[in-house]
């Protein structure tokens, strides 16, 4: 493997560093931090990342927390690569990869562009005048700049450590971009950050306090119909036959719908998360084309949270493999007694933050797109490809991972569905924010060398439903099944529109 050096501030080491160094290393690589002179970032960026850690009580271990004591090596004449984490342009020998954010660099630039509501994207330069990574990197707190940093310093380690490791091993020229990079944009000062933290955020923390207070933000609402001609993955358009809302009671909320037919009747299975508890569990109501649908009724429980019940026959028998990333195996279920009894089957891939794994069948072999929060950041913005022999696995990831990172363009939002010729999949669009919208991505090229999704097309409403911001989309050969964000007013019973 290789010998590389980063060079980073000797007076500044960070986490982030740190990280890149332990991924580095644990790829087989000597990786070494070097000290360098360059300009600390300003100290008001640490006072305002200490205010927040304190006020929202957010974990210690953050990227961007400066590290007291980090052991820096002088510069090994040996090394096969560079990397420049120092935030300022250095006279370093060639080959040397730098991480920035398009239109600037450092910590603080990229904290200020969070401060005014932008969205930074990430790239990997070689030797300062070629791009050759990009990534678009999901933020999922559009308040906390705290949150929103370490978001982005997150998916820097994935993209670096990704792009460092495949260069390395001659993949040079992958990605394919074409030549960009970020600007000389200087270095905010202490006085533009505490103004933009006082302008900006500052209100944005205020009056997301209080909307929280009024309103339950995070909720959704499944809504289903009975098919009368296309789907909306193979329209574009949710237009037609109007939605019928499944009813929560208002002291729970359910999302994550999936439809499954047996024996003529028709189910769905939904996430269920209570107000009250602190994760969800999968629950399952029967529906009919004339009448109100059964209360849905809880069938599967876990330590953990339980969410995307993906539920599919196969072999004879009825599966479910829904998502538990936060229990760090993705597990599959068979259906002891349908709908009611689910026992675990098997675990299909070990120690991975997988997050709404979908599953599919094509060439011979099973697949299964999903993302990955890679320890750290939004679990959101980060493709993954896993494929086997047999449904029960070996599974191995494929040798393109991540596939792409993508705010826009990564997690799934529902099962592949074919249209004609066309094999299509749900995408969720975190650009607004999480749940913000889902995009259809067109499958044109599978196999154990090859990933190729077209980019989402944006799913459209002519108000046929009364929440544009559609989450999950599902069907089977009768039932359409959808979600959206649908907050609701902590005080009375009306639902907010």
């Amino acid at each position: 493997m290789g010998t590389i050096d980063i060079m980073v501030p000797k007076n500044d080491v960070r986490g982030v560093h740190r990280l890149v160094v332990t991924r580095l290393s644990e790829k087989g690589h000597d990786v070494a931090l070097v000290g360098v002179d360059a300009p600390a970032q300003p100290r008001t960026l640490d006072t305002i990342l200490a205010f927040e850690r304190r006020m929202l009580r957010l974990p210690g271990d953050d990227l961007a927390r400066r590290l007291e004591g980090a052991t820096l090596r002088t510069a090994r004449p040996e090394a096969e690569l560079r990397i420049n984490m120092s935030g300022a342009a250095l006279d370093v020998a060639s080959p040397a990869l730098q991480p920035g954010f398009v239109g600037g660099a450092g910590v603080a630039w990229a904290a200020q562009q969070l401060m005014v509501g932008r969205l930074p994207n990430i790239e990997v330069m070689l030797d300062g005048d070629k791009c050759i990574a990009r990534a678009a990197p999901m933020v999922d707190s559009r308040v906390s700049v705290a949150r929103g940093l370490n978001d982005l310093l997150a998916r820097t380690v994935t993209l670096l450590v990704d792009t460092t490791d495949k260069y390395l091993k001659g993949e040079k020229s992958q990605r394919g971009l074409p030549l960009a990079g970020p600007s000389k944009a200087a270095c905010p000062t202490n006085g533009r950050l505490i103004g933009y933290y006082l302008v900006s955020v500052l209100p944005r923390l205020l009056l997301g306090a209080v909307t929280r207070f009024a309103f339950r933000v995070s909720r959704w609402s499944v809504s289903y119909r009975f098919r009368d001609g296309d789907t909306v993955a193979a329209t574009g358009i949710l237009a037609g036959k109007s939605w019928r809302e499944l009813p929560d009671g208002g002291d729970r909320f359910y999302a994550d719908p999936f439809a499954f037919e047996w024996q003529g009747r028709h189910f769905i299975f939904v996430e269920d998360f209570r107000h009250k508890d602190s994760k969800a569990v999968i629950s399952v109501a029967e529906v009919f084309r004339e009448g109100a649908p059964t209360v849905p009724r809880k069938v599967l429980e876990e330590p953990y949270h339980l969410s995307y019940p993906q539920v599919f026959s196969h072999g004879g028998e009825i599966w479910m493999l829904p998502e538990g990333g936060s229990g760090g195996n993705l597990v599959l279920y068979r259906a002891e007694s349908f709908p009611d009894r689910w026992v675990k089957h098997s675990i299909l891939i070990r120690d991975r933050e997988l997050f709404d794994a979908t599953l599919l069948q094509h060439a011979g072999r099973f697949w299964l797109f999903a993302t990955e929060r890679d320890g750290h950041g939004s679990a959101s913005d980060t493709l993954v490809v896993y494929h086997a022999p047999f449904l029960e696995g070996p599974w191995a990831p494929h040798m393109s991972n991540p596939i792409r990172i993508d705010r826009a363009a990564a997690r799934p939002g529902g099962s592949f569905v074919s249209v004609g010729d066309r094999i299509v999949l749900p995408l969720q669009d975190g650009t607004g924010g999480y749940g913000s919208g889902l995009g259809l991505s067109d499958l044109v090229q599978l196999d154990e060398q090859t990933v190729y999704l077209t980019r989402p097309v944006p799913i459209l409403s002519e108000g046929k439903n009364p929440y544009p911001e559609i989450h999950t989309l599902n069907s089977n050969d009768h039932l359409e099944v959808c979600d959206f964000i649908a907050p609701l007013p902590r005080l009375g019973l009306r639902r907010f529109g």
